[in-house]
């Protein structure tokens, strides 16, 4: 499912000598891969900027008692999901299908009621120390 984002279009950080330089051309983008590619590491410089952007959230493995109502008290945030696979049940997955108020990028191998298209599909892209999302599904 297809919606335009709703926070932003544009994700621009920087961490020790890293770059991270999204475009965010949908309002819900699930990151997959193998292990170790760099998910919980783009997940940790999202963290980071937490404190400076107050349109920021990060979840992880530890919010996984309360995830659910974390993730329904959000309005006009940047939701950053790791660990997505075990954090999220398919009552929120549904509930972040169809949210209109927030915008989501999620780490995490399990589509299952997210109701994605190729769109929504990313794979992280590291090149001269700078990180970028890439279509999964290229034509």
């Amino acid at each position: 499912m297809k919606i335009k984002p709703v926070i932003t279009n544009k994700y621009q950080s920087k961490y020790l000598n890293i770059t991270l330089d999204f475009d965010l051309n949908t309002n819900l983008i699930l990151i997959s891969g193998d292990s170790g590619i760099g998910k919980s590491f783009v997940w940790q410089i999202f963290d980071n900027d937490r404190d400076l952007d107050d349109n920021l959230e990060t979840l992880n493995y530890k919010d996984i008692k309360d995830v659910n109502a974390k993730i329904k008290g959000y309005t006009n945030k940047l939701v950053i999901i790791d660990n997505a696979d075990i954090l999220l049940d398919n009552e929120i997955r549904k509930y972040i299908a169809f949210d209109t108020t927030n915008q989501y990028i999620i780490f995490g191998r399990n589509p299952e009621y997210l109701y994605l298209t190729k769109e929504n599909c990313k794979e992280l892209v590291i090149k001269d120390d700078i990180i970028k999302l890439e279509d999964m599904f290229q034509l």
